[in-house]
């Protein structure tokens, strides 16, 4: 990182767009789409549908330009998410002006994007977000060095199925604990969304090989952390 690369801000500026929606999409709905396993709902919150995407571009950041770059990302992902849920305490808690407290009011806020706001939400996501993240990161990151940069798909994919595990499992638990979702839901919610991410990976393979190779031509660089320091801490890049 101790030079300047074309494509590395656009790809932070995507992480970030994708964990912040699927963050406010989390709190606002819980999907079941009819499909069970076992008998098993296959309920998943609606965050689902967008989080996998920030899974795909850490395996990129790391498989390109490293953990160190990857590890700056996470962080300023996590910075970014706690700015938006003090936002949304803030704004929660002002008057509503009174042609919307008609229209909509502080109970449909509240429904929808308070659960954002909530020290609930916020601790759970958050946590689950640097365990799962920083996991996935780690995993790809040796893998790499391991196979010496052969079978990219084995590394996105394994590392996917460890850090996506955490970090639904965490997720789950700590807000099931806190009371965001109800326990009799939790198992449902975990393997539903596993299941989903992990699926959207593997889907996704393909579209990772070409960004992958073409971000390493157009960068000329193709990160090997055979040094790194892995301190998830550690502020330098």
């Amino acid at each position: 990182m101790n030079r300047s690369y074309r494509y590395y801000d656009i790809i932070m500026a995507s992480f970030v767009a994708v964990l912040l929606l699927s963050n406010i999409a989390s709190s606002a709905k819980i999907i079941d789409w009819g499909v069970s396993i076992a008998g098993l709902p296959l309920a998943f919150d609606a965050g689902t549908l967008l989080f996998p995407i920030s899974y795909i571009f850490g395996d990129i950041l790391t498989e390109v330009y490293g953990y160190g770059a990857a590890r700056r990302v996470i962080w300023t992902g996590f910075a970014l998410s706690a700015v938006m849920a003090f936002t949304f305490f803030v704004v929660a808690r002002l008057p509503g002006e009174a042609n919307w407290e008609a229209a909509a009011g502080q109970a449909a806020f509240d429904a929808i994007l308070g659960g954002v706001s909530t020290g609930a939400i916020v601790a759970a996501s958050l946590a689950a977000y640097l365990a799962g993240s920083f996991t996935n990161s780690f995993v790809l990151a040796k893998l790499k060095v391991r196979t010496h940069g052969r079978w990219l798909w084995l590394r996105t994919i394994s590392s996917t199925l460890v850090g996506e595990g955490i970090d639904t499992t965490v997720f789950v638990l700590i807000a099931s604990a806190l009371g965001v979702f109800p326990w009799a839901a939790a198992l449902s919610i975990i393997v539903a969304n596993y299941i989903f991410k992990v699926g959207v990976e593997v889907l996704f393979t393909p579209v990772t090989y070409r960004v992958v190779g073409g971000l390493k031509r157009a960068e000329g660089v193709d990160a090997y952390d055979v040094s790194t320091n892995f301190n998830p801490f550690r502020v330098k890049a």
